[in-house]
């Protein structure tokens, strides 16, 4: 067989040949890319505290009894919800084209800073927030209600944003109450060290939008991995109970207002051996009840209820909860008996107190 030297292949086969190879070498780094992608779609390290499962056989808390009793006393219902389309946190994906803008902080009127009792002219953002504009997609929308928060994630380089209280103004430019940068790939814990708080503060001035100065994006319920099947990491919830001046890694602050609640870090379980299948579920809302089987949910934030947070899917038309996950009904329906505190180790006594002030006036 004759055999081809480099110089007698025809020139039109080389291109077509070098063109080949260079499609499948993009078709190559494209789909490693994308496999890059999808490996990073749980937040934070796997080495991280969000992303433990519970230990089989956990030791209980020696309070768990009284704990539960206060969760059954939550008089807009005795249950778990899951906020879906309101008071929770919509999560918009930036990259390096994405608009960047100065966040600026919102300034306190002399009306807010008599009712939460400060001398502060602004609520806070972390350092590194401040340090240069942050990606906002043109059509992002912070969370309709009053606690407007939003996140936005750069997966590429690895770095998150949220805020608090976030809001454009007419000339296009956005301000928010609070605002932190940090790694989606570290341990999703924020050091308080920076912060110099003082007890009875509000973590708020300092940049954490979470009242236990833990990330926005900590524990969310994110729309892909429950249509993917599995939740691999624990989940937020919220509660009217949280304990005053107590909280728990790792939280690192608190707005509980009740002496004796249940600190903030706390995690609760669900019984794993409760059968899921007695209660009229959707696939979708066992996958969630699972990884509150699996990982807990840790107490991040006081509420209006006893509830957990599904992603806002605002500017997201092609996503939607309807017939995947439920407010209430699903997992409200499992009684409250099925729950568990696991032990609470080295409790640490400070927090914001203006929360309970606000509390015996009535205002929570």
């Amino acid at each position: 067989m004759k055999k081809l030297s480099k110089l007698s292949v025809p020139m039109g086969l080389l291109f077509f040949g070098l063109g080949f190879m260079g499609l499948s070498l993009s078709a190559q780094e494209a789909k490693t890319d994308k496999k890059k992608d999808t490996e990073q779609r749980r937040f934070f390290s796997s080495s991280s505290f969000w992303n433990q499962p519970i230990a089989e056989n956990p030791e209980i808390d020696p309070q768990n009894e009284h704990f539960i009793a206060l969760l059954k006393r939550e008089y807009s219902g005795a249950f778990f919800r899951i906020n879906l389309t309101s008071w929770t946190i919509p999560v918009y994906d930036v990259d390096d084209t994405t608009p960047r803008f100065v966040v600026k902080k919102y300034a306190l009127s002399d009306a807010e800073k008599k009712q939460w009792n400060t001398k502060r002219d602004t609520y806070g953002h972390g350092e590194a927030f401040d340090k240069e504009p942050i990606p906002i997609p043109l059509e992002a929308q912070a969370d309709p209600q009053g606690d407007a928060h939003c996140a936005l994630v750069d997966w590429k380089n690895g770095i998150a944003w949220d805020m608090w209280g976030l809001f454009k103004n007419p000339d296009g430019s956005w301000t928010s109450k609070t605002g932190m940068k940090y790694s989606i790939d570290g341990d999703g814990i924020f050091s308080i060290k920076p912060f110099k708080i003082k007890n009875g503060e509000s973590i708020h001035y300092f940049g954490p939008s979470r009242a236990a100065g833990v990330p926005a994006t900590a524990g969310l319920i994110m729309y892909d991995e429950v249509v993917s099947g599995e939740i691999n990491h624990k989940l937020a919830c919220a509660t009217r109970v949280n304990a005053y001046q107590e909280h728990v890694y790792p939280a690192i602050w608190t707005d509980g207002f009740i002496i004796g609640g249940i600190p903030e870090g706390a995690v609760i379980q669900l019984d794993p051996a409760l059968d899921l299948s007695k209660f009229d579920l959707t696939h979708e809302e066992i996958v969630v009840a699972k990884a509150m089987q699996k990982y807990g949910m840790v107490v991040s934030d006081i509420a209006g209820s006893n509830t957990l947070y599904g992603e806002g899917l605002w500017s997201h038309p092609e996503k939607t909860w309807e017939g995947k996950l439920r407010g209430i009904g699903g997992i409200s329906a499992i009684p409250l008996d099925h729950y568990r505190v696991l032990k609470i180790n080295k409790r640490i006594k400070k927090g914001d107190s203006y929360t309970k002030i606000m509390h015996d006036r009535g205002m929570w």
